[in-house]
């Protein structure tokens, strides 16, 4: 299905998406200092997404995480360079931290927006030097452990679930932690935070296991060598090597490895959901809860879905517009988790065979988060009733639903034009088609207003 038939067949989503698309547009809105400016917009050149949820945060903690990513951005990126030969890798990812305080620092690797980033790195210093000396010492202090642990994987294999839990710390855990240490650091969280390691630690890792699976056949077909992260301990199960997974014919050992590997990411759900409870400011909350949201939805549409195998298998973009339209407080995060966990429980019960060697273990992984999620929600909704529409609102509403049923009244020519307008009949004969079309948009849109606002409130 096309963009277009995806937006037809899910019109409520109309809005969100239009909406996301100005806050894409302010958020390429670059600021004046020349500096500053390279780094957003190499933040918007490798992840849109996220950028939208970095500008809504409050300065100085907007720079700080801004300047924190592109720093891991680059140490991922001498990472990822598999042309670089190890006994130059491993004591560049070490000394990595070093490399931060040094305005002259470049390096020719990466590909793409990576590459660019490595070459003008000295811009990304620059910053890094203006920014308040706790914030700093949080980004060094990451940047060192994080080199450390991908020095040690440079040549290791992922081999036990043990493994592949260190691997994700040293990538995705170690982030969690330092963003929790800038969220107290900016006073917009509790001190708390930033000795909460565990839960941290949790939401990177739920955060890259389900990059980690999604990714499997941009992985695979990787030049000039894979370089693959799921664990032996779970693939082995399934199949001779992990490449074989690609083939047709091993399509449905695949799979079972599939479901494997997200069941075992499910295990950071009750985890997460401790960490976000813990969070008190908004924004902070919706950069943290965001994120994660689409990573269950990620992960509910890759569940038993074969096509994982053959292409790109994501979530629809107006869904993920919903998601960062709905994403304001604790019940939101409910409500959306409790959905996605209702497609994998659907999955479970219905499309995946008796003889899928995890299937008791997802069964009990979907229904024990079920439940936990469902009596918080209950809770939070006896603590947060829902306030009534008011009547402005209402009214607001109706009458554009109203305005849009009569215009499209008039220029289907469904009946007679009362006698006041009569005279300016001729206007709706002008680009007859075109209004035509313009009404259904309208209707639909005010459909939106009225019926999917309500029925989400």
């Amino acid at each position: 299905m096309g963009k277009l038939g995806e937006l037809l067949s899910h019109p409520d989503e109309f809005m969100p998406l239009f909406r996301m698309y100005r806050a894409a547009k302010r958020a390429a809105k670059l600021p004046q200092d020349p500096d500053l400016a390279f780094c957003y917009g190499m933040l918007n050149d490798v992840s849109r997404s996220f950028a939208i949820v970095i500008q809504q945060l409050p300065n100085p903690l907007r720079d700080a995480i801004c300047v924190f990513y592109l720093v891991l951005r680059g140490l991922d990126t001498v990472e990822d360079d598999m042309a670089l030969q190890v006994d130059f890798k491993v004591p560049e990812l070490k000394r990595f931290h070093e490399r931060i305080y040094d305005r002259g620092f470049t390096m020719a690797c990466g590909y793409n927006h990576y590459k660019r980033l490595m070459a003008q790195f000295g811009t990304v210093v620059s910053v890094f030097l203006q920014l308040e000396p706790a914030h700093q010492r949080v980004i060094a202090d990451i940047t060192r452990r994080m080199g450390h642990g991908m020095a040690d994987f440079i040549e290791k294999e992922v081999v036990t679930v043990a493994d592949y839990d260190l691997y994700c710390h040293y990538v995705a855990g170690l982030v969690g932690i330092g963003l929790s240490q800038l969220f107290a650091a900016s006073g917009l969280e509790s001190p708390g935070m930033a000795v909460a390691e565990d839960l941290s630690n949790h939401m990177g890792l739920f955060l890259q296991k389900t990059n980690i699976i999604r990714d499997y056949l941009e992985d695979i077909m990787e030049e000039p060598a894979p370089r693959m992260f799921w664990p032996r301990e779970i693939w082995g199960r399934y199949g001779a090597t992990l490449a074989d997974f690609k083939e047709p014919a091993n399509r449905q050992r695949a799979v079972q490895c599939l479901n494997h590997m997200i069941t075992d990411a499910l295990r950071h759900v009750p985890y997460c959901m401790q960490y976000m409870e813990q969070l008190r400011h908004v924004m902070v909350f919706r950069f943290c809860a965001i994120p994660q949201i689409m990573a269950i939805g990620t992960l509910a549409i890759c569940y038993n879905n074969g096509k994982l195998f053959e292409g790109v298998v994501k979530m629809r973009r107006g869904e993920t517009a919903t998601v960062f339209e709905t994403c304001n407080h604790l019940g939101d995060v409910y409500s959306w988790f409790l959905k996605y966990l209702d497609v994998l429980e659907a999955k479970v019960a219905g499309q995946v065979a008796a003889d899928d060697p995890s299937l008791p273990e997802t069964r009990q992984a979907v229904s024990s988060a079920k439940q936990l999620i469902g009596k918080s929600l209950a809770e939070w909704r006896a603590a947060h009733p829902p306030a009534p529409d008011s009547f402005l609102a209402l009214a607001r509403d109706w009458a554009a639903l109203l305005l849009a049923c009569a215009y499209a009244y008039a220029v289907w020519g469904l009946g007679a034009l009362p006698e006041a307008l009569a005279p300016h009949a001729w206007l709706l004969q002008q680009q007859a088609a075109l209004q035509r079309a313009v009404s259904v948009v309208l209707l639909l849109v005010a459909f939106v207003a009225v019926v999917g606002a309500r029925r989400g409130a």
